[in-house]
């Protein structure tokens, strides 16, 4: 049998397991749904693709090389003084060098326009949503609005949203892996994240950082709504709610630990409650300079 042989059916049997592994599969970082995601996605395959240049060729020798030199395959010849060539040397580094200064720049570039906290451009006007991660739920806040929700937050398709995130204890990481990147909550700082879905449905929530005991659980539903009149109702039904959040003990109450808990509207919250929620730590790094911008989107 040659080798060509063995290379063939060593690649149908790869090609026949990852079919096997991806089926009926809907990986959410490969199948995006917002600007971001597609972006992101672009720059992964291309990453993969630039270093399976060097990997498949590895692979495909050391398979090569071990069935040529193989023990029972006497008409090779094996010649273990030999130990320097300078055309394997050059090729073996200059490859690797062009590939990993091609993804630098690519890196380069890509890190500076997907900045979680960049704007993104669009002529729609962006819409506000204050996130605060508490154990083991995630609690949105629409200062515009005036209502918050846990475990659910909704936005129109088409609206670039901001997301101001802080957390009321641990530091923990919101994700939405449909729409795009990642980034971290931390007590007693203001991070951001904008983010854009670009066709309605509901897409899953997770927090991405090891929080404790409820961690498996602290999940959520972000659903694109298919118009912004689709999203208006969806409000309205919010204010219909029968709970609130009108003061600071009832928020409190809300951020105890708590363990799979259910999803909640609240049709009134106190004002400034995520103002209160960044700056109730001695020495909050960003209480100075968000203080203005916190109080105004709950004006």
């Amino acid at each position: 049998m040659k080798a060509s042989r063995y290379i063939r059916i060593l690649s149908r049997a790869g090609l026949a397991i990852a079919a096997l592994m991806l089926c009926g599969c809907d990986y959410a970082l490969l199948n995006p749904k917002g600007a971001i995601g597609v972006q992101e996605k672009e720059l992964i395959i291309t990453a993969l693709l630039l270093m399976l240049i060097v990997v498949i060729p590895v692979i495909l020798m050391t398979i090569y090389f071990s069935f040529k030199y193989r023990a029972a395959n006497t008409e090779e010849e094996y010649a273990p003084e030999w130990s320097h060539s300078t055309k394997i040397e050059v090729v073996v580094w200059t490859i690797p060098i062009i590939i990993i200064a091609v993804l630098a720049t690519i890196t380069w570039r890509s890190t500076h326009e997907l900045e979680p906290s960049k704007p993104l451009v669009s002529d729609v006007k962006p819409m506000t949503i204050q996130v605060v991660s508490l154990d083991w739920q995630w609690l949105f806040i629409y200062p515009e609005q005036h209502i918050a929700t846990t475990n659910h937050v909704v936005f129109p398709k088409d609206v670039p949203i901001e997301f101001k995130l802080t957390s009321d204890n641990i530091m923990n990481s919101f994700f939405i892996p449909s729409l795009g990147s990642q980034i971290y909550a931390m007590p007693g700082m203001v991070t951001r994240l904008h983010l854009i879905a670009n066709h309605d449905g509901d897409f899953d929530g997770v927090a991405a950082s090891y929080s404790g005991e409820g961690f498996s659980h602290m999940k959520f539903t972000a659903t694109a709504t298919a118009d912004q009149a689709s999203f208006d109702a969806w409000v309205n039904q919010v204010k219909s709610s029968p709970d609130q959040l009108p003061d600071l003990p009832a928020y409190k109450a809300l951020a105890q630990p708590t363990i799979d808990a259910p999803v909640k509207y609240f049709s009134t919250v106190v004002p400034e409650l995520f103002a209160n929620v960044v700056t109730q730590y001695p020495g909050s790094m960003n209480a100075s300079f968000d203080a203005a911008c916190l109080v105004e989107d709950e004006g």
